[in-house]
Order: C-alpha cells, then sequence, then structure tokens
C-alpha cells in the first residue's frame, strides 16, 4: 500500500559512536524522502564524527575511524541536510527516542535550528511493537517475508523500514493511511520530550518520568525545587529535553500553565 501523504515525508536512520544522544556523533546517515506524488529521493553518506568510534559501536555497524577519515563533518553537511528536512514530516525504526535528538544534537553543535514544530513523528518501531513485539529484523521478515541483507548499516535499515510502514498498512486494515493518526498511533506512552523523561499522567498533567521527582507534576517540582529545572539544563540531556524543560520554565516564571 503506497502512503497516503498531504506533505513530503522522510524515513531515515543513523549510525553513530555510541548510544549518548548528548555526547555521540553520527558516522553514517541514510534517508528516503517520498513526496506525495509517490516519487523518492534517497542518499546515503559516511560522515568523520571528530571522535573515535568505539569497537563496540564498529562491532554492530563495522565503521571504522579509517573508513570515515576522509569524509566531511557533519558541520559541513548540515545545512544542506536541514534544507532536506525543510516542511517533511519524519519517521524511523525507535527514531523518536534516539535518531531524532541525536539529529537535534548535531544540528545544535553546528549553529542550527532543527525546529520539529508542526511535524508529524512516526515511529514505526512503536507501531511494530503494539502490534507484534518484535525486532526491525524480525518485523522485516514477517511483514515483507524476505531477510534483510546488510542489517545495521544506515542505508539497509531505512530501506527496510520504509517498506515496513507500507507493508503495515497493507496488513492491518485499521491502520489508517493518514499521518496524523499514524504519529499519534506510533507514540509510546504520554511522551512530552521525545526521550520521555517528561510525560502527561493519567489526568493530563506534564510530570517527570525520572531521578527523585518521578511521577511528580512539574509546577509541584518548580514550586518546592526550583534548582531541579537548571540541574537539567545545566545536565546531561537531550536538547529536546532541555527546550521542554525551559519552555516550562519560563510559562511557571510569568505565572501560567
Amino acid at each position: 500500500m503506497d502512503l497516503n501523504l498531504t506533505r513530503p515525508i522522510i524515513f531515515f536512520d543513523l549510525e553513530t559512536t555510541g548510544t549518548n544522544i548528548s555526547k555521540d556523533r553520527i558516522v553514517e546517515f541514510s534517508y528516503v524522502k517520498v513526496l506525495p506524488d509517490g516519487t523518492e529521493e534517497s542518499k546515503s553518506r559516511r560522515l568523520n564524527p571528530e571522535m573515535h568510534i568505539p569497537e563496540a559501536s564498529t562491532a554492530v555497524h563495522h565503521i571504522t575511524d579509517e573508513d570515515v577519515a576522509n569524509e566531511p563533518t557533519f558541520k559541513q553537511v548540515a545545512r544542506s541536510l536541514l534544507d532536506i528536512f525543510e516542511g517533511c514530516d519524519i519517521a524511523g525504526f525507535n527514531s523518536n527516542r534516539f535518531d531524532v535528538p541525536v539529529l537535534m544534537e548535531e544540528f545544535a553543535r553546528a549553529g542550527l535550528n532543527f525546529n520539529i514544530a508542526g511535524r508529524r513523528f512516526i515511529d514505526v518501531q512503536n507501531i511494530f511493537h503494539k502490534m507484534e513485539q518484535r525486532t526491525l529484523v524480525a518485523a522485516y521478515r514477517f511483514y515483507c517475508g524476505k531477510e534483510l541483507d546488510g542489517a545495521h548499516s544506515a542505508e539497509a535499515d531505512t530501506r527496510a523500514t520504509y517498506e515496513v510502514l507500507k507493508a503495515q498498512l497493507d496488513r492491518y486494515p485499521d491502520l489508517q493511511n493518514d499521518m496524523d493518526y499514524l504519529a499519534e498511533f506510533s507514540r509510546m506512552g504520554n511522551n512530552i520530550d521525545l526521550a520521555g523523561r517528561i510525560v502527561y499522567n493519567d489526568e493530563k498533567v506534564p510530570v517527570f518520568n525520572f531521578g527523585k521527582h518521578k511521577g511528580k507534576p512539574l509546577r509541584e517540582v518548580w514550586e518546592r525545587e526550583r534548582g531541579f529545572f537548571d540541574w537539567i539544563l545545566q545536565g546531561d540531556f537531550p536538547k529536546n529535553t532541555k527546550d521542554v524543560v525551559l519552555r516550562y520554565k519560563w510559562q511557571f516564571m510569568r505565572g501560567e500553565g
């Protein structure tokens, strides 16, 4: 089933130096950009992360320091990549919790603002977990009837994710071919930030979802321990999480919220 699009959507995947959203860097990215008329644009390229690629990460994606020594840095390609993402919805596999936050960090380091306001985020992994509880390799086998050659390369994973979503739409009649619906359905829980550090509780009140204040409303923590907000803003947290905390901080300072 082809996607029912009202604007372009980008499927993308990253290979990185590690799993620390704030500190690790991109070594390879790949994307498939699908336009409303069904036209596809795709590209893959490796990047010099300007840091050592740990052997544990190389064991996963098979990219070494030598492989990327002569590749451009993210900063050198950031402007053109930002233009590619302009006006697009975003899809990926575990992208809401990892790939999108990492990409935001890289753009911030390059001095560019990757504005996510108004975009729809479709996380194919969340759809898969809600429907079948498996991994990408198993998802590709289950939905597409094929083995995923080259798993853990950005290009193979990106293309597989795109094919899986189309196959999911074919398989589940109740899964609406609508980007608003898919973005909402593929959300995991009631996250306010992409990493799920701040969520809505059952009463739709924003609460912290980690640490000593887990489960406590942001307003309550603000009134009792305002330094907790500053600790997050100065700490090792994803940029998107800090943006959300800062937004609530300013609301509370103005007497709103």
